[in-house]
């Protein structure tokens, strides 16, 4: 574990090696694979092999550009190590053979339970860039213009470009300056995360928001989007983070659940709160997990029976 601080262990594990897989988690997001691209090459800086490895699907708009850059793993060889990054549980990478190699993780997320022989994991960090930016630090080399960019990518993604952050994110701030100095475009990314939607995802998005439910006076509100809609409107990412933003803003409002039926046996289920509410705690009924105020789980059963169990897992909180 570490409280921030890349750990001698960490460093150790990379110098002593010479060929890197580095993967996510399943269906990436920014932070994800911006993690794994620019701890890429930082290892190549190095003088290491390293290989960017996804399970995919890459869904988000923004993240499509660097699908062409992530590899299925290659076949295991002598000497080969696997840093993870983004998650810490081994179901979260998907089918990715990388059993019994020597494990590496680097991760913000407190739910689970990390698995790797070297763990350097801050739930406090606001992405997981912001610690790779920590590791390329710790080894003495500055971050490219295009590094900067990948590392800026997650650290927005993860704090909802900064609005996520409260008085504890001056570091944050720093880590952001500090890139930008090296060639990092913010307005770039935030076209990135926020552009180039179809009309038919706006559409999609107004459909969404009229079937919100409010449960507990308020504080639970609960919304979905069906199969017959995903296929009316659109199949690309709903834009589940402006959604978010909007219901959060709704009064009296302490949490927000969206959930989306993937298929006829399985949906998707996104969990947000404003403050005080822990639904990596809910989302770990369910078999997902993530942060404190975000988190997401997959689960069978259709809308209606997994909103029940939903509604009644708040209740224990409200």
């Amino acid at each position: 574990m570490s409280g921030g601080v890349v750990p001698a262990e960490l460093l150790d594990f990379i110098r002593q090696g010479t060929n890197f897989i580095v993967v996510g988690h399943e269906e990436p997001d920014g932070d994800c694979i911006s993690s794994q691209l620019a701890l890429v090459s930082l290892l190549r800086h190095l003088g290491k092999t390293a290989v960017p490895c996804s399970a995919g699907p890459f869904k988000r708009p923004e993240i499509l550009p660097y699908e062409e850059f992530f590899l299925p793993c290659p076949s295991k060889q002598d000497g080969m190590k696997v840093i993870v990054v983004d998650c810490s549980v081994r179901e979260r990478v998907g089918n990715l053979p990388i059993e019994g190699l020597p494990t590496a993780i680097i991760d913000h997320h407190s739910s689970g339970n990390p698995c790797g022989d070297v763990i350097f994991l801050d739930p406090r960090a606001p992405s997981v860039t912001y610690l790779i930016e920590k590791l390329f630090n710790a080894l003495n080399i500055q971050p490219s213009a295009e590094e900067a960019q990948l590392l800026l990518l997650g650290l927005c993604t993860d704090t909802g470009f900064f609005r996520h952050l409260d008085d504890s994110g001056a570091e944050a701030f720093n880590t952001a300056a500090r890139l930008i100095a090296r060639g990092a475009n913010p307005k770039k990314i935030y076209a990135a995360i926020y552009g180039g939607k179809s009309l038919n995802s706006r559409l999609l998005m107004g459909t969404v928001l009229s079937k919100t439910r409010s449960y507990y006076g308020g504080k639970l509100l609960i919304s979905d989007e069906t199969l017959e809609e995903t296929e009316r409107f659109c199949r690309e990412k709903r834009d589940s983070d402006m959604i978010y933003q909007l219901l959060q803003s709704v009064n009296e409002t302490e949490a927000i659940v969206l959930i989306r039926q993937e298929n006829n046996a399985e949906c998707s289920i996104g969990f947000r709160s404003r403050d005080h509410i822990d639904v990596a705690v809910i989302a770990a009924q369910f078999n997902g997990g993530g942060h404190k105020n975000a988190a997401g789980a997959r689960a069978l059963g259709s809308i209606n029976a997994l909103e029940e169990k939903i509604v009644a897992a708040f209740g224990k909180l409200f």
